[in-house]
C-alpha cells in the first residue's frame, strides 16, 4: 500500500499516513516522502515506535547527522541521550524533571523563541526531526511559520533590498534574548560568530525564502541599529498567522522539517510539573549557506 499524503495547508505542512520508519524504506515509500518535504517543508509521522538507532537511520537518509553536543560538550561527557540525538526534554540525566536552577533549563529557554537550526554553525542545519517520546498533557506544541510564503508576501522593493545581505549569527544573540548569559567554558566552542545568507533558494523548486532565526545579531555592511530594526521587522513579518501552522503534539508523533524554508519556537508548560521526553536528530546541510550562493562576507 503506498504512503498517504494529507496537507495541512495546500503548500505548508502535511500529514504522512501509512508508514512504519521503524522499518527500512522502498524506493517508492523513499520518493513520495522526498517530494512531500520539498513541498510542504513540515511532515507529521503519527503514531511511530522508534529507538534511537532507528530514529537516525531514517534521518541519515536525508544527509549527514549534526553532533549536536558538539561545542558545548566535551567528547567525554555524560549524556542522557546518544551523541546523534539532541535532548530537547526537561529531564536531567536520570531522567527525572530538572530542578529550577537547572543550567539546561535557562539555556532551552531559548527554543520558545523563533527560530532555524544551527544557524549559528558555519555549515547550519538542513532537516530536524524531532521525536515526542511523553508529551505534556497541557500545552509544549510546537510552532511553524513557512518562509517561503512569507518571502513571496514581501513588497519587491523589499526583495530587492534582501537579496545579498548577508547576517551575523550566534548563539549568544538568542540566549540574551532570554536573558541567558550563564555561558561557561565547557560551551566555548559553540558560540562563535558566524555569516548566514538572508534569502535562500531551493535548488529542487527554485522558490525563495527567508533565512531568519533568532539567533541573528547583526546585518554586514549596515549600521547595528538599522540592521536590529530590519531583522525584527522581518521576524514579525514572517510570524503573521497566515504563515503559521501550530503541531499540537501526540505521544510518538515524529515530526520533521526544512531548515532553509521554515522557523519554528516551542510553546510554553509547565516544565517543573510534566514530564517531556523529545529527541532530536538533526542533518546538516553540505555547505555554508554564503558559499552556495557565492556571496563574500564584508568584512566587520
Amino acid at each position: 500500500m503506498p504512503i498517504r499524503v494529507q496537507p495541512i495547508y495546500p503548500d505548508f505542512a502535511a500529514e504522512i499516513g501509512d508508514i512504519d520508519l521503524a522499518q527500512p524504506l522502498g524506493d517508492q515509500d523513499w520518493a513520495a516522502i522526498d517530494e512531500a518535504f520539498h513541498r510542504y517543508g513540515v511532515l507529521v509521522f503519527p503514531d511511530q515506535s522508534l529507538d534511537g538507532d532507528q530514529h537516525l537511520a531514517f534521518a541519515r537518509r536525508f544527509g549527514p547527522i549534526e553532533d549536536s553536543a558538539k561545542g558545548f560538550a566535551p567528547d567525554n561527557a555524560r549524556l542522557r541521550l546518544a551523541r546523534g540525538i539532541a535532548d530537547v526534554s526537561n529531564l536531567d540525566l536520570e531522567g527525572k524533571v530538572w530542578s529550577p536552577d537547572s543550567k539546561a533549563r535557562g539555556f532551552q529557554l531559548g527554543n520558545q523563541l523563533w527560530h532555524t537550526d544551527s544557524t549559528f554553525r558555519v555549515v547550519p542545519a538542513r532537516v530536524s526531526l524531532l521525536y515526542g517520546c511523553a508529551i505534556a498533557p497541557v500545552g509544549g506544541q510546537t510552532e511553524f511559520a513557512d518562509m517561503r510564503a512569507a518571502y513571496d508576501a514581501l513588497p519587491d522593493g523589499m526583495k530587492a533590498k534582501l537579496e545579498d545581505l548577508v547576517v551575523e549569527h550566534s548563539i549568544t544573540y538568542s540566549r540574551a534574548r532570554m536573558g541567558y548569559v550563564d555561558f561557561g567554558p565547557l560551551d566555548q566552542g559553540g558560540l562563535g560568530k558566524v555569516p548566514q545568507v538572508m534569502i535562500r533558494r531551493s535548488e529542487r523548486t527554485g522558490r525563495a525564502a527567508l533565512y531568519l532565526a533568532a539567533h541573528a545579531g547583526r546585518i554586514y555592511g549596515m549600521p547595528d541599529v538599522e540592521a536590529k530594526a530590519l531583522i525584527d521587522e522581518l521576524l514579525a513579518h514572517a510570524t503573521q498567522r497566515r504563515f503559521l501552522y501550530l503541531h499540537r503534539w501526540r505521544q510518538n508523533d515524529l515530526v520533521m522539517w526544512d531548515n532553509r524554508c521554515t522557523m519554528h519556537r516551542g510553546r510554553p508548560f509547565e516544565d517543573l510539573r510534566w514530564r517531556r521526553d523529545f529527541r532530536r536528530a538533526t542533518v546538516s546541510d553540505e555547505i555554508p549557506s554564503c558559499e552556495r550562493r557565492g556571496l563574500a562576507v564584508a568584512a566587520a
